[in-house]
């Protein structure tokens, strides 16, 4: 029989999850959709430049789908992330994940809004402070760049996932808990629960959410009836809702968008997480992808309302593609150097810093794939 700490060690092999280095891939693939979407359409389309790419934006412009991907990515990995952690352990993980480099982003954006954005957009000092909180939604304070309302709409699935640590996460209530957040979602939808009901329910992306949990239970524990019911029902609706979402997104920018475009999109998100939740994809796993997916947070803060000042100054000096691959190279480069020489260095310490400190035998806690 061996030794309990052997036991201990292999039990700790057992349950820790295997990195998944597909969805670090598809990450970096999310985020470059969403840049190309700012850069090849919104930009112009939105009168942040006039460097234009007609052409190009017949694709381009449903690149923003890309936050759809986020969605669900992050309701399969933040399930992990949360599993057999307490709360506070849960909390100290978001917060070292999330803020080093969304202070830096700020920081960044800010300096080159103040110097070089004159005209295109405006920044203050207040709105500087309370954008550093990551809750200026609550207070009504504008952004400091557009793509931060993805993270309020993050921060509030954390927190019912704060919820689900302190009750305690088993396989049962999850499931009972996705089942009620689906009803939910139905009933706002339905016009039953008013709309302020929606802060928590989220039911513009509440399917992501839900079905990206619902797959990384059955990447855990398998197929069952639950989750062959429960992932088509929020594809469907996923599909319906972002229907409607592009009509809207189509009259802000005076652009028609095709409802069978959006529903192939939205099914092949679906399918791609769930080759990965079915282990299908794990032979495209590579190392390098570790590097993909560590650049993906960065890229996102960084990437818009800089992009879109420097495309402003740079416009009519060089060929338009050339600035195109330039901007999204240095964009890629940026985010290296934070995660570099901010997230690397600053998150261990952060970490000691709001963790109390753990009895010598304790077990490191599961954690998130995508770090």
């Amino acid at each position: 029989m061996p030794p309990p700490s052997a036991h201990r060690k292999e039990t700790a092999m057992r349950t820790r999850p295997e990195r998944l280095y597909e969805i670090d891939g598809l990450r970096l693939l999310a985020a470059l959709c969403v840049v190309l979407f700012h850069y090849v359409f919104s930009g112009w389309a939105g009168g942040k430049t006039t460097v234009t790419f007609v052409t190009e934006s017949a694709w381009a412009k449903y690149g923003y789908l890309g936050v759809d991907l986020f969605f669900l990515i992050s309701g399969f990995v933040v399930l992990m992330s949360a599993w057999g952690r307490t709360p506070r352990q849960f909390v100290v993980s978001r917060v070292v994940r999330l803020y080093p480099a969304y202070w830096v982003g700020i920081a960044v954006t800010a300096l080159v809004t103040v110097t070089l954005g004159q005209g295109l957009f405006h920044v203050s000092l207040p709105q500087v402070l309370a954008n550093l909180t990551m809750f200026q939604a609550v207070p009504n304070i504008e952004n400091v760049d557009v793509v931060y309302w993805t993270l309020w709409a993050e921060m509030r699935f954390y927190l019912l996932m704060l919820v689900a640590t302190w009750i305690g996460i088993t396989r049962g209530r999850i499931m009972a808990g996705l089942w009620g957040w689906l009803a939910l979602t139905f009933l706002v939808e339905l016009g039953v629960l008013p709309g302020i009901a929606d802060l928590v329910v989220q039911s513009e992306f509440s399917h992501y959410f839900i079905a990206g949990m619902a797959l990384f239970m059955l990447y855990r524990f398998g197929m069952d009836w639950q989750i062959a019911l429960l992932v088509p029902i929020c594809l469907g609706n996923a599909v319906y809702r972002a229907i409607g979402y592009a009509e809207a997104v189509g009259t802000r920018y005076h652009v028609t968008y095709s409802p069978t475009v959006i529903t192939a999109v939205v099914v092949a998100i679906f399918l791609i997480m769930t080759f990965v939740a079915l282990r299908v994809t794990s032979r495209l796993a590579r190392a390098w992808l570790v590097t993909a997916g560590a650049l993906t947070y960065p890229l996102y803060l960084l990437h818009a309302h800089v992009g879109f000042i420097l495309f402003a100054r740079l416009e009519g000096l060089v060929n338009k593609y050339v600035l195109l691959v330039a901007m999204i190279v240095v964009m890629l480069a940026a985010a290296y150097l934070v995660h570099r020489f901010v997230e690397r260095p600053l998150a261990p310490r952060l970490k000691r810093l709001l963790s109390k400190r753990q009895p010598a035998h304790a077990a490191a806690p599961a954690g998130s794939p995508t770090g």
